[in-house]
């Protein structure tokens, strides 16, 4: 019985120090063929076969990070069958490593072949892509690699099969469950990325219409992520910018536009890369709206419309835009001019406001609704009466506010010391 005990115990010894020796083996090869790469593409290549050769039929790591890179290899030697063969390859690996480790090869290589202008070839791998996650059950990768697919059906202007996308996107958040705020988090996100190939979708068909409905959509998404249509823009003009396209120009006017709209506190012509193009003859008036917007200056932006009419409203995507923003500064003064009160007359706001009464209760109904404000209208009196336990006053004001009640209770005091 000892015998046999011994026996195993050296066997199951024997066993480990072989399976340690077979991975030190498989490393020194990935990373000696890593080396090659730096001299000989066909020489790195027949190296990391090698890794493949010596792991055998038991998938693992090093096999995995190999194929990564054989598929790298043959992208660009421009072999794109067998490359996509290899591919293929890899996913079938995606069960036997780690998911985050999946999850980043597979992201890692899309993003390598993004650069080429062998679209077909972009589109097969991104639906053999697509396929697989679906069988694996990846669903936050699969609503990923969808998105990019329909941006790419978006560039070239196959927007049947970019409404297709956008449909699958919205059956799956439709049918989403949210157990807690990471996945209400989550779902922001992803209503965001659909609302984003819709905009683009529409903006393409002409549909402002449709268009603007998507994107107020979008401002009342909670997420803790920026708005990836403002990103979109951005990144649109950074391309256009490089390559030395007119359409740069555009891109950046629609960057400003969706900056005001969603409320963004960040300057969009505040970087290095848009700074040089303030006075662009397309970019200029919508530059200076922004200003204007931006200090909460209504005089001057109600000026510039009117000196740029004929340029702010001839597009129909600003022109349709510009009530929304006049809107969101109306509020931004209507804000700033109530804090120091407990009540205020409307027509003393109105007249701040440069509108009538009416307009301003109807703003003022806004506010209250959405909890901007929180008070009540006395329409008989025309008096707007805050809840002062429930405003938010920024420093400045609250140190109004109690040296104004200081006043009161000296006042009241040296009264009753005269009576």
């Amino acid at each position: 019985m000892e015998y046999d005990e011994q026996d195993n115990f050296e066997y199951g010894e024997e066993s480990n120090n072989s399976e340690a020796e077979a991975d030190a083996d498989l490393e020194n090869q990935y990373y000696h063929s890593k080396l090659a790469k730096d001299y000989s593409l066909p020489n790195a290549l027949d190296c990391f076969q090698k890794v493949l050769e010596l792991q055998g039929d038991q998938k693992g790591e090093w096999g995995f990070k190999a194929l990564k890179q054989i598929i790298k290899i043959l992208f660009k030697k421009e072999d794109f069958t067998i490359m996509l063969d290899r591919y293929k390859e890899l996913l079938t690996y995606m069960s036997t490593v780690t998911r985050n480790q999946s999850e980043k090869a597979v992201t890692g290589i899309l993003n390598y072949i993004s650069l080429s202008k062998n679209t077909d070839l972009l589109c097969l791998i991104y639906e053999i892509t697509i396929e697989k996650l679906k069988e694996l059950k990846n669903d936050r990768l699969w609503f990923k690699i969808n998105t990019r697919l329909g941006k790419l059906y978006y560039e070239l202007g196959e927007y049947d099969k970019l409404e297709s996308i956008i449909k699958q996107l919205n059956s799956y958040i439709t049918n989403q469950g949210c157990k807690d705020d990471e996945d209400m988090s989550q779902k922001g996100s992803q209503l965001l990325d659909m609302y984003s190939l819709e905009i683009q979708l529409y903006s393409a068909q002409n549909n402002y219409t449709k268009m603007r409905q998507i994107y107020e959509k979008s401002l009342s998404i909670k997420c803790s992520l920026p708005n990836p249509l403002t990103l979109d823009f951005y990144e649109a003009f950074k391309n256009y910018d490089e390559a030395g396209n007119s359409k740069r120009s555009t891109c950046l006017k629609y960057l400003i536009l969706t900056t005001m709209l969603a409320k963004s506190k960040i300057n969009p012509l505040d970087s290095q890369d848009t700074r040089q193009y303030h006075n662009n003859d397309e970019v200029k008036p919508i530059a200076q709206i922004y200003y204007a917007y931006r200090d909460k200056d209504l005089n001057k932006f109600e000026l510039i419309l009117n000196n740029t009419e004929k340029s702010i409203y001839s597009d129909p995507i600003v022109r349709d835009s510009i009530d929304n923003i006049r809107k969101n500064i109306r509020i931004a003064v209507l804000l700033d001019t109530i804090k120091p009160y407990k009540s205020i007359r409307i027509p003393f706001i109105s007249e701040m406001l440069n509108i009538n009464d009416e307009e301003t209760e109807e703003l003022l109904v806004c506010c209250i609704l959405d909890n901007l404000i929180h008070g009540k209208i006395d329409q008989i009196n025309k008096i707007l009466i805050l809840n002062e336990k429930e405003i938010e006053l920024t420093p400045r004001y609250k140190a109004i506010v109690n040296l104004t009640r200081s006043i009161d209770r000296l006042h009241a005091s040296v009264c009753n010391d005269i009576i």
